[in-house]
C-alpha cells in the first residue's frame, strides 16, 4: 500500500485503461530462438505479471508471465531513468508492460532489453511461493486465480479442457448435428434419477428446478422435426461431492432420429477416439499408473456377463429370492422395495463398476435402470441401455429411446409408486413430455457424455475438482450447522 501511494504521488497511473500489447511470450521465444548477444533490430511489446526480480543497483533482471509463458527482461537506469524509478517500486505479482529489443544473455537466456516500462496494476498481496506456499488443495480451489498465477501446469489443464470441448463440438457438427440450448430453470425436473436444486421465480410466485439433465427437452426437438441435435450444458444435482462428482457439472447430450443404442455406441466410440487424437495426439493415454487404449471398438459386455465374469454371479441361473439375498449378504444399502431388477443393479454397482478399468461398454440393463428407454428386444425385463466405463468410472449413458407415449406415462407412474415406497432418487411425472410423445417421435438413439470425466482421463489430473476451474466448495471457516443455515 505504501508503494502504491508513492507511485500515485509520483504521477504514475497505477491502473491505466489499456496497453498496446503486440507480442506474446511464446511468439517472441519462437521467433527469436536463434538470436545472439546483439539486440534485435525489431522492438517487441509484451505485458504480464512480474514473477521474479533480481535487482542489482542500476541494472536489474526479472521475468514476466503472460497467458502463454514466461520471458526474462533486463532494465537499466541509464537507458530509461524515469521508468527505472517506477521499476524500483515494483513487487513480485505486479503487472507491467515492457517494450524493447530481444537478445540472448551470456548464460544463454532469451531476454527483452527494456527501453520503456509501463506500470499496469498493483498486487496488494504477495504471491504464494510456488512449491511451499500453495500446496493446500482447499486453498488452491478456493483461490483458483492464485493457483493459475503460480502453477503453469494448472493453466495447461484448462487450456486442454477448452480443446476437449471444442473437439466434441467439432466432431458432432462435422456429423451434421445441430447445437441447441435447453432451459436451466425448469418447472419439472427430469431425464435422470437425481435430487434437484429448487428455486423460486418471484414474477409468477412459482417454484422451479435447476436442470438435472437436458434429455426431455432434446427429445421434444426430435418430435418437432430435428433429426440430429446436441447440447453442451451445465447440469445440477443436489448430491454429495467426491473425487468424480460435483453438484454442478458439464455434459454433452445428443439425439439421432431413426437410430438405436447400437448406433449410439459406435458414435460414442468414434467421438472419444476423435477427441483423444485431437487433444492428446494418441489413443493410448497414461492415467494413475495405468495405460488406457481408447482405440475403437471398445470391449462390450452385458450387465449379466459382467456380473458373471467379474463377480462370479450368474443371474440367469438364480431366482428372484437368491439374487435379493445376495444384496443382503454383501451388505449393500438401498431405499424402497427391492425387486429382482433393482437387486441386479445394486450388485453390479457395488461389485463390478470399480473393476471396469480398461475401456468397456456395458449394455442391456434391468428395466428398473431407466423409465426413458425401450425394452430389450426379446427380453422385456431388460432395456436397450448402455454405459461406457474406464478406470472404474461411468463415462456416459445411452439408450434406444422410449417413444411410446402410453408406455412412457406408465413408466412415470411406476416411478411415483417407487417414491411412495421410500426411494428418493426417482423420475418426476412430466405430462408435457408425454403429450409431446403423443404427437409422435420417430425411433431415436441418444447418449450423454460426462465432459468433466473425459477431461480427467485425458489430462491426467487426480480428481474432478482439478478439472473444474471453480469447483463447488463448502463454506470456509464455518461450522456445519451454520453452513446448513
Amino acid at each position: 500500500m505504501r508503494k502504491l501511494e508513492e507511485l500515485k504521488n509520483a504521477g504514475v497511473d497505477v491502473y491505466p485503461y489499456s496497453f498496446d500489447k503486440s507480442d506474446s511470450t511464446i511468439d517472441v521465444l519462437e521467433k527469436y530462438s536463434n538470436v545472439g548477444e546483439e539486440p534485435s533490430q525489431e522492438v517487441v511489446k509484451l505485458a504480464g505479471r512480474v514473477m521474479n526480480l533480481r535487482r542489482m543497483g542500476k541494472a536489474s533482471f526479472g521475468h514476466i508471465q503472460d497467458g502463454y509463458g514466461k520471458i526474462q527482461f533486463y532494465i537499466r537506469q541509464e537507458d530509461c531513468p524515469e521508468d527505472y524509478k517506477v521499476f524500483k517500486k515494483i513487487d513480485i505479482g505486479d503487472w507491467v508492460g515492457i517494450e524493447g529489443r530481444v537478445f540472448r544473455t551470456k548464460l544463454g537466456e532469451i531476454t527483452v532489453y527494456v527501453s520503456k516500462l509501463t506500470f499496469l496494476a498493483k498486487s496488494l498481496h504477495p504471491l504464494p511461493e510456488k512449491f511451499h506456499g500453495l500446496q493446500d488443495t482447499e486453498l488452491r480451489f478456493r483461490k483458483r486465480y492464485l493457483d493459475l498465477a503460480v502453477n503453469s501446469e494448472v493453466r495447461d489443464v484448462f487450456v486442454k479442457r477448452a480443446k476437449i470441448i471444442d473437439a466434441v463440438r467439432r466432431f458432432l457438427k462435422n456429423k451434421g448435428f445441430l447445437e441447441v440450448e435447453i432451459p436451466i430453470l425448469q418447472p419439472v425436473y427430469g431425464g435422470a434419477e437425481a435430487r434437484p436444486f429448487k428455486t423460486h421465480i418471484n414474477a409468477w410466485d412459482m417454484d422451479m428446478y435447476l436442470s438435472i439433465s437436458p434429455e426431455l427437452y432434446l427429445k421434444r426437438l426430435i418430435v418437432g422435426g430435428f433429426e440430429k441435435v446436441f447440447t453442451i450444458c451445465k447440469n445440477f444435482r443436489n448430491e454429495d461431492a467426491d473425487k468424480t462428482h460435483n453438484p454442478e457439472f458439464t455434459m454433452m447430450e445428443c439425439y439421432w432420429a431413426y437410430h438405436n443404442y447400437n448406433d449410439m455406441m459406435k458414435l460414442f466410440e468414434e467421438m472419444w477416439e476423435y477427441v483423444a487424437k485431437e487433444v492428446v495426439g494418441s489413443l493410448k493415454v497414461e492415467y494413475g499408473g495405468k495405460e488406457f487404449d481408447f482405440k475403437r471398438p471398445w470391449k462390450r459386455m452385458s450387465v449379466a456377463a459382467a456380473l458373471k465374469e467379474i463377480a462370479d454371479i450368474d443371474i440367469e441361473n438364480l431366482d428372484d429370492s437368491q439374487i435379493i439375498d445376495l444384496v443382503e449378504k454383501n451388505g449393500i444399502d438401498y431405499e424402497g422395495e427391492l425387486t429382482r431388477g433393482r437387486a441386479i443393479l445394486l450388485l453390479f454397482e457395488e461389485l463390478v463398476e470399480d473393476k471396469l478399468i480398461h475401456p468397456v461398454i456395458i449394455y442391456d440393463y434391468p428395466k428398473e435402470a431407466s423409465p426413458l428407454c425401450k425394452a430389450k428386444r426379446g427380453n422385456p425385463d431388460f432395456i436397450e441401455k448402455f454405459e461406457p466405463y474406464a478406470n472404474g468410472w461411468e463415462l456416459g449413458n445411452g439408450y434406444s429411446e422410449l417413444n411410446d407415449p402410453i408406455l412412457q406415462k406408465e413408466a412415470f407412474e411406476e416411478q411415483i409408486e417407487r417414491r411412495k415406497k421410500g426411494e428418493k432418487e426417482v423420475h418426476e411425472m412430466d405430462m408435457d413430455f408425454v403429450e409431446a410423445l403423443e404427437y409422435g417421435m420417430p425411433p431415436t438413439g441418444g447418449f450423454g457424455l460426462g465432459i468433466d470425466r473425459m477431461v480427467i482421463l485425458l489430462t491426467g489430473v487426480d480428481s474432478l475438482r482439478e478439472a473444474l476451474l471453480f469447483p463447488t466448495m463448502k463454506p470456509e471457516n464455518e461450522s456445519s450447522e451454520k453452513a446448513k443455515k
